[in-house]
Formats: C-alpha cells, sequence, structure tokens
C-alpha cells in the first residue's frame, strides 16, 4: 500500500460529522483483494486479536487491504481508550485507489493510528512480527498528552451536552466557549471573569488571610519569615503546633504540618524553600481536611482529603504495601486518573522516620502509616465525597472567602473536626483558597458521590440557557456565493448587528478587512468566530475549504444554496459528477440547527432535493413563482421568495412582504437576472434571522454592485460612451448567466476578454467560449498569470477551439497578459459598445481598469 495523503477533517464533512482522519491509498492489483493473499486476515487477526472482525465486503464482494487498515485504525484507537466508532473506506475512480475515513478524538492520535495501522497491515502481509503492546502504549501515552484533563475535560463535556461549541485554543487547557460577542473562555478550571488580581491575592497567602479575617471568616494565625530561625520564632509566638508553607503555593508542595519541634520547623522551612522563596509559618489547626468547591455565589461540592496512607498486614513491608497501592487501576501519574500514585520520596522517608519506620519496616496487622502530612490528590492522598454534610454556615464562610477575594472558581480548604458543624464552634478555620482548583476529587472521589461540577461551571458561565451561540449564515453553489454573502452581511449591517464576513476576497469584521486573498475556508471562518465583536457570521463555504478540513462549524442556523453547475471544479479531489458536487454541497444543509432554516433554489433540481436531508425548516426561492416545488412549498404555508409583477416577494401562507425591483440597484430594475436570484437568497437568509423587513429594503436600496461592495461580480464602468463590466465569473454556468444579462443591456457591439483556469476539464473550459461565441462580436483570449499544470498556450487553444462554428463572433485576438488583453479590448471600444472582461487577478485587474477609464 501507498498512502499519498493524509489529512485532518476536523468540522463536519463528507463522510461523517465526527472529526476523521482522511487518507488516499493506493493499492496493488494483488492487494485490491484479500482472496490473492491468501491467509492475511488470519495473520493480521493473530497481531491484533482485539481488532474484531473485518467490514462487510462492499458491492463488488472484494475486500482489500485498505479495508483493512481502515479497520486496524479504529480498533487501534479504541483498545488505547479513545472513544471511536466511525470508519469507512469508498474506491476512487482510479483501479486500485481507496479513500480511508476514520473518526479520531485527538488528531495526534489518529495520525500516529493510522501510521502504526500501516506497520500493522505490512507485518500481516509480510508474515513479520508487530510490538501490539508498544503501539498502544504509543497511542495511550501521546492521548495522555494531548487530551483534556479532567478538570477541564468535565467543563467541556458539560459545555457539549448543553449544545455550546468549544475550540482548544491551544494544546493545554485554554478553551473558548461559544462564538463571537457571546464567547467565554476558560484556562483549566478558570474563567475568564476572574481578574489577574484576584489570582494574586490568592496566591498570596498572608494577603488572604488579611482580606478574609477582615471579612469574618476564621483563618489560623501566622506571619510570614525570613530565615529558619526566624521561623522557629513565628512557631514559638503563634504556639505550637504550627505549619510551615510557602506564601505562593500550590498543590500542597513544599507543605508542613503538625510541627512541633525546632527540628521539625527548621526541617520544614528547608522543605519549603525548595519551592519558593517566602516562606510562612501559621497555627496548625487539628481535624480533617477538607476542600470546598464554590462556583460563582454557590457551593457545588465538598471532599474530605486524607494524606496518601498504606494499612499493614503484618506481613508485608511499606515498600511492598505502597506497591500493592499503586497497582488500582484509578492511580496514575499526573491528573489523568481520579487518584495519583503514591511516590515514594525524601519527603515520604521523612514521615515515616517521625513514626520511627523506614520503607523496610513491616507495619502489625492494621497500623496506618501516613506517607505525607498534607492529604492532597496531586501527591497520593484520597478524597470522600461529604458535599451533602456541609453545614449552612460553613459553606456561607466558603462563599464569602471567594468573594472577598474575587474568585468566580474557588477551591476553600477547611481544617475542622467535623464539617457538619459551625467552624467558630470548634476552633476550625479556613486555611487557604485556590484560583483554578482541580475538579477531579469532587468528579471522581475515591469514596462517595461523584458531582457533576462541570456543569455547575458552565451554567454560571452560560446562565438561563444561553449556548454561547451567534447567528451562523453558511452560503454554498457554483455561481452567486460571494455576492449573496456580501449581500446578506450588508443587509445585517443595516439593521446594526456586528457582522463577521469570510469570501474569496478577505475577512471582513464590522466592515473592516482583517484579512485579504481567497478566505472562503474554515481557517478563516474560525477566525471570525474568535473575534468578540461579532454578532452574526457569513461565511462563503466553497468545497476545497470542506474537502480539505470539514466545516468550522458544528451547525449552522442558516444554509443558503445557490445553485450547481458541471462547471464547478469537476474531476478534482474525486469530484468527478454532479450527483458528487451534490453531495458535498449539501453538507451545510445536513448541519443546519433544528430551529434553523435551509434556503434552497427551487428551480435547481439537485439544490431542491437537498430539503429532505434538512433538520431545520425551509425557504425555496425561484424567479418563477408557479415553479411545482415552489407552488407546493407555498400550498403548505412554508418559506418562498420570488419575483411577481417587477417585485421581490416573500410570503409565508397568506402573508406577501413586496419589494420593487426598482428600488434594489444590484438588479438594475430586474434585468440582470443572477443578480436577482443572489437578491432573493440573501432576502431569505435575513428573513430566517427575523431581520425587520424595514430594515431589508433600507439594506437592498443602498447596496450597488460597484468594485469597492463586490469587487469582481458584474462592476460596472463608463469608457469613452462605452459601457465596461468586470466579473471573475469563470466556469460554463456563470458565463451563460453574463451571457444572458449582457444580452439585456443595449449595445451596438459587444466584446469580452476571456481567459481560462487550467484546472477544469478540456470541455469546461471550450464550453466557456462556445457560449460567448453566440453573443459577442468581438473576443479577446489571453493566458491569466496561472496555468495551474497546463503547458503554455493550451488553454488559450482550448478556448479557440469553443469558438469554432461561433454564430456571432466575427474577430478573435490572442494576447500575452491579462492588463494587454484589456487594453486591447478598450481600446477597439466606440460609443454605445459593451466589454465584458473576465478578469483573473481580481484586485489588479480592476485597478487597471478604473485607471483605463479614468474612474480610479
Amino acid at each position: 500500500m501507498q498512502v499519498s495523503r493524509l489529512r485532518a477533517l476536523r468540522g463536519p464533512n463528507l463522510w461523517t460529522r465526527h472529526t476523521a482522519v482522511e487518507a488516499i491509498v493506493t493499492c496493488s492489483e494483488q492487494e485490491c483483494s484479500l482472496e490473492h493473499l491468501p491467509g492475511f486476515d488470519e495473520r493480521l487477526s493473530r497481531l491484533f486479536p482485539a481488532m474484531g472482525a473485518l467490514p462487510q465486503p462492499p458491492s463488488d464482494g472484494k475486500l482489500s487491504t485498505a479495508h483493512a487498515l481502515e479497520r486496524v485504525t479504529l480498533a487501534l484507537q479504541a483498545q488505547a481508550g479513545c472513544a471511536v466508532s466511525f470508519s469507512r473506506t469508498t474506491p476512487a475512480p482510479e483501479d486500485g485507489v481507496y479513500q480511508v475515513v476514520v473518526q479520531y478524538s485527538e488528531e495526534a492520535v489518529g495520525r500516529l493510528a493510522f501510521d502504526l495501522a500501516c506497520k500493522l497491515c505490512q507485518a500481516a502481509q509480510d508474515d513479520q512480527p508487530f510490538d501490539l503492546e508498544d503501539a498502544l502504549h504509543q497511542l495511550r501515552e501521546i492521548d495522555e498528552d494531548v487530551r483534556l484533563g479532567p478538570s477541564t475535560g468535565s467543563i467541556v463535556d458539560a459545555a457539549v451536552a448543553r449544545g455550546i461549541p468549544y475550540r482548544r485554543l491551544t494544546q493545554g487547557s485554554l478553551v473558548q466557549f461559544g462564538w463571537g460577542a457571546r464567547q467565554r473562555r476558560i484556562q483549566a478550571a478558570e474563567v475568564d471573569a476572574t481578574s489577574a488580581i484576584a489570582e494574586s491575592i490568592a496566591q498570596d497567602k498572608e494577603l488572604t488571610k488579611k482580606l478574609l479575617q477582615a471579612a469574618g471568616v476564621p483563618v489560623p494565625i501566622g506571619r510570614p519569615v525570613d530565615g529558619a530561625d526566624d521561623a522557629w520564632a513565628a512557631a514559638q509566638e503563634i504556639g505550637l503546633p504550627v505549619v510551615v508553607k510557602p506564601r505562593d503555593g500550590n498543590q500542597g508542595k513544599g507543605v508542613a504540618v503538625n510541627l512541633t519541634t525546632r527540628e521539625q520547623v527548621v526541617a520544614g522551612y528547608e522543605a519549603a524553600r525548595h519551592f519558593r522563596d517566602d516562606i510562612m509559618v501559621e497555627k496548625y489547626l487539628p481535624g480533617i481536611d477538607y476542600r470546598l468547591l464554590v462556583v460563582g455565589n454557590k457551593l457545588v461540592a465538598a471532599a474530605r482529603r486524607d494524606p496518601p496512607l498504606v494499612i499493614g498486614d503484618g506481613q508485608h513491608t511499606v515498600a511492598e504495601l505502597v506497591a500493592q497501592v499503586n497497582t488500582d487501576p484509578r492511580r496514575g501519574e499526573g491528573h489523568s486518573t481520579s487518584l495519583t500514585k503514591i511516590r515514594f520520596d525524601d519527603i515520604a522517608r521523612a514521615r515515616l522516620a517521625e513514626q520511627g519506620l523506614n520503607e523496610h519496616s513491616v507495619p502489625s496487622l492494621g497500623q496506618r502509616v501516613v506517607l505525607r502530612n498534607n492529604a492532597n490528590l496531586s501527591t497520593g492522598g484520597t478524597a470522600t465525597d461529604v458535599t451533602d454534610e456541609v453545614h449552612p454556615d460553613v459553606a456561607a464562610r466558603a462563599i464569602a472567602a471567594a468573594l472577598m477575594v474575587g474568585l468566580d472558581i474557588c477551591g476553600v480548604d477547611v481544617v475542622c473536626e467535623n464539617i457538619a458543624r459551625p467552624l467558630e464552634e470548634q476552633s476550625g478555620g479556613i486555611v487557604e483558597v485556590n484560583a483554578a482548583p482541580g475538579l477531579r476529587m469532587h468528579l471522581s472521589p475515591s469514596f462517595g458521590k461523584g458531582r457533576n461540577v462541570g456543569e455547575a461551571v458552565i451554567n454560571h458561565m452560560f446562565p438561563n440557557g444561553e449556548d454561547g451561540r451567534v447567528p451562523v449564515v453558511a452560503v454554498t453553489g457554483t455561481n452567486g456565493k460571494t455576492t449573496t454573502v456580501r449581500l446578506t452581511a450588508h443587509l445585517l449591517r443595516a439593521s446594526g448587528q456586528r457582522v463577521g464576513m469570510t469570501n474569496t476576497d478577505g475577512v471582513y469584521v464590522n466592515g473592516r478587512q482583517t484579512d485579504s486573498g481567497d478566505c472562503s475556508g474554515p481557517r478563516s471562518a474560525r477566525n471570525v468566530l474568535m473575534h468578540p465583536d461579532v454578532d452574526v457570521a457569513v461565511f462563503e463555504t466553497a468545497r476545497g475549504g470542506m474537502l480539505r478540513e470539514g466545516l468550522a462549524y458544528d451547525r449552522c442556523q442558516v444554509a443558503v444554496v445557490t445553485n450547481l453547475g458541471a462547471g464547478d471544479h469537476l474531476g478534482l479531489n474525486y469530484i468527478t459528477t454532479l450527483e458528487d458536487l451534490s453531495v458535498l454541497k449539501r453538507v451545510i444543509v445536513l448541519n443546519v440547527a433544528s430551529s434553523g432554516m435551509a434556503v434552497l433554489n427551487a428551480a435547481d433540481p439537485e439544490v431542491a432535493e437537498m430539503a429532505d436531508e434538512c433538520p431545520g425548516q425551509v425557504t425555496f426561492f425561484a424567479q418563477d413563482e408557479h415553479h411545482p416545488v415552489m407552488a407546493m412549498h407555498r400550498a403548505q404555508g412554508k418559506r418562498v421568495v420570488f419575483v411577481q409583477d417587477g417585485h421581490v416577494v416573500a410570503a409565508e401562507g397568506a402573508r406577501e412582504v413586496r419589494i420593487p425591483l426598482a428600488q434594489i440597484p444590484v438588479t438594475r430594475g430586474g434585468t440582470i437576472g443572477f443578480q436577482v436570484d443572489n437578491v432573493l437568497s440573501s432576502v431569505a437568509a435575513v428573513w430566517a434571522l427575523a431581520v425587520p423587513w424595514e430594515q431589508i429594503c433600507e439594506g437592498l436600496a443602498s447596496f450597488e454592485s460597484n468594485a469597492r461592495a463586490v469587487p469582481g461580480r458584474f462592476n460596472l464602468f463608463d469608457h469613452k460612451g462605452a459601457t465596461v463590466i468586470a466579473d471573475y465569473g469563470h466556469n460554463p454556468d456563470a458565463i451563460q448567466a453574463l451571457t444572458s444579462a449582457v444580452l439585456n443591456m443595449p449595445a451596438r457591439e459587444r466584446s469580452v476578454v476571456i481567459s481560462g483556469a487550467g484546472d477544469r476539464r478540456d470541455e469546461d473550459i471550450r464550453q466557456q467560449t462556445r457560449i460567448l461565441g453566440t453573443a459577442f462580436d468581438e473576443v479577446v483570449l489571453y493566458e491569466d498569470a496561472c496555468q495551474r499544470g497546463r503547458v503554455e498556450g493550451e488553454v488559450v487553444a482550448l478556448l479557440r477551439e469553443g469558438l469554432q462554428g461561433a454564430t456571432k463572433t466575427r474577430r478573435i485576438h490572442e494576447v500575452k497578459g491579462e492588463f494587454n488583453a484589456i487594453d486591447l479590448a478598450l481600446d477597439h471600444l466606440q460609443p454605445g459598445d459593451l466589454c465584458l472582461v473576465l478578469i483573473d487577478q481580481v484586485e489588479e485587474a480592476l485597478e487597471h481598469i478604473a485607471k483605463k477609464t479614468g474612474s480610479a
């Protein structure tokens, strides 16, 4: 097998709504059928017993090694603990070539699984060994490295359950929820509303105590110290026993508790100095260590924390008992599991020495051997849920502590004898508050009921059922996409909304261009959804971006499909037929929200059929109100937009809104048919977003088809009494629409300037000039800047072939260079003539025409 391409589909795509890796796999003639590889499937099953059965044979009855590769890639991820279930292998038009698609939960894991699957299949084919355990270890290790930790993961899971979209902004735990102006962000368990000042206060233990005291919250007395001797002096002032800890610390690092002698205090000071320079000594509060989690102004969870310990059995050493405890599958390294393995280090050995033990000692039956003074889970401690036992007064003190410091999410450490009694009754107190507290002790406690604290965080960030979404309008089709996007965005801005827009000209946020070039793909769309000044997003959704990476969003509020044409890059990326193209373009329709709307061209049969796939409602548009699809839809009381008696009509049941075409400049009074279609689809799109009709009318009246508003889309210039039209039309359907529009405009003579894109089929290139030859007196052919794999002169030769037998064209010119071709055509113009320039380099060509015509 040979893999010629492997790419990640990071959003809903041609194959699935899941994220997936897609590969182009070429098999030899022998590999195209496992029947030609005797024993392959048996050897594969022996190397990977948990793989399961191979997929069902396709319609031709032949399973290839590509099918085996698909199943192995999926099964490797599943065995590594990843939640994946979808895979598919589809033959490409070329013999022996397959498209293999496999779901992934983490992209790096999916890519590695595919690579390992290739090696495993090759080993089975060559009857060679394969180290399956090492492969699974690699996958688990990288999954551990890249997937979200339990705290952040619980918040993300809660968001997904609520239908709130999310995006990881880094490989770490910085996550964005929602889009645009409604977005929120978290870093681990810290939310964007938490100020840096509040976090700084929480890190300063001494300052925190002063603030809590001012709020009437009981805290242990203590002070900072500047050396070992001062630490002992402070301990004597405060009264033994004491706690020595870093003034700015976390996860219990460098904390020594219940110190009663000078030696212990000095040792505790030196241990704390390993982590921070600023050390403090405070009164040790006897009792049990509790962690209370406050979210907003509510106590949502509480846990009793016990230090890492083992229980003697009279037979095994302390080291052996620790090893036994660490076999618990819940214990792992770091924070990915509900418990952390107990460590044998100098701190543990020192704690053993205090008990008259060492790691080789054999504790008696039932003897409790404590390995650390602090009870942090990160050092091997355990947690028991006590949420339902917390006394209301204790909860009130914890909430007051969080509010005093200014933390939206706060871990409050309480030490007391009994959490079910007020702190003041038992000399208990709050010893610490923590910004970005770990949540795993509440999610999966060692004992007791787990609490859905991630849901509490999401409910705090998105109250009242908010989903963090701004409306997304996705526009796709063969022609009219860019104008429809720009007009839709213009209508939305006219209604007072801040609009983010992507198209083939760039990225625009609230009217300001933030990027240039062809930005009709998912990366540009994601950038818009990250922008905090976006109330609504309008995306041109080109076929290339969907094929390369999928959609940038999980679902849209409005999906517009303008039309489908055979000249739309057919033959590229295995999209070879109009049916293939329809399957691809309908991806945006499949991913309309259940409350959303698909806006579909009723006059295009392939587009109209997409209505059956839409999870939401459908608005049909067409100029002909009597089209059967339109008539049926309207009879059912559903939305249609059409043209009647010189008006755009939006109808739903018996209700109608009428807008005169004469008041819509982009249509030139309704004479430019394709612009009328663009208006119909745009009106339907903003209608779906409940834009008031008065504002829609105002927006239509103020939108003009000039080089500033819609560059390269039927831009008109005057030159010496002649009309010059510049357009980016570059496929037969666009050429036909332009030709029809030009024929509706009076002219003494008509000329056209055209080149062709080299990545189109030969017939598509010929068809363009075949159409033009029926309407234009003069044709100027030029070769564009990028031939896209064609040899010099090949495209122009195909264009000339299309003009053979032309019924209208009398003069044909061939010119080197786009600007030279434009100059030649414009120099030939006489008053009353019309020249259509099909531009290639949009910005440069428009600037050149503007200067040539004196419009600059």
